[in-house]
């Protein structure tokens, strides 16, 4: 299958890779199919691309990669929602804000992770509450 896209033009993707978007993205309900999408095999970020709208794409992260004090609890609701069968089948990215002008400035959205099911294709933003996690916590040690 091919989409067409704003960021990476016209990408050929698999339709077995695309995720189910049980638990919608705040802010975007209306939009439920999305890709992973990793342009460069070297760098930490990779792209949610929306398949249904070519000018939707987030960057994301894995916070796992990084050296942060991270943690995430899925509640019952979560897991009936997604199917989740095996903890080891759960992928968690964050969604990450670059500013243009000053890349240094990246924040990781720490509250409301993105919850992929490898097994099914199945997937969710949720929001952590009580955590004391925050949206926009800074990826990088201004020093």
């Amino acid at each position: 299958m091919k989409i067409e896209t704003v960021r990476f033009g016209e990408v050929e993707i698999d339709e077995s890779r695309i995720f189910d978007f049980r638990l919608p993205i705040i802010g975007f309900d209306e939009l439920t199919k999305y890709i992973i999408i990793e342009p460069n095999k070297d760098t930490l970020f990779k792209w949610l691309q929306s398949v249904e709208d070519p000018a939707l794409a987030f960057p994301i992260i894995s916070v796992a990669a990084l050296d942060f004090d991270y943690s995430v609890n899925l509640d019952d609701n979560v897991i009936t929602e997604l199917n989740i069968t095996n903890a080891e089948s759960i992928l968690v990215m964050n969604i990450t804000s670059i500013p243009q002008d000053n890349p240094k400035g990246t924040t990781i959205n720490l509250l409301a992770p993105l919850i992929f099911n490898l097994d099914n294709q199945t997937a969710g933003q949720i929001v952590l509450s009580g955590s004391g996690y925050s949206i926009s916590h800074p990826m990088f040690k201004i020093v």
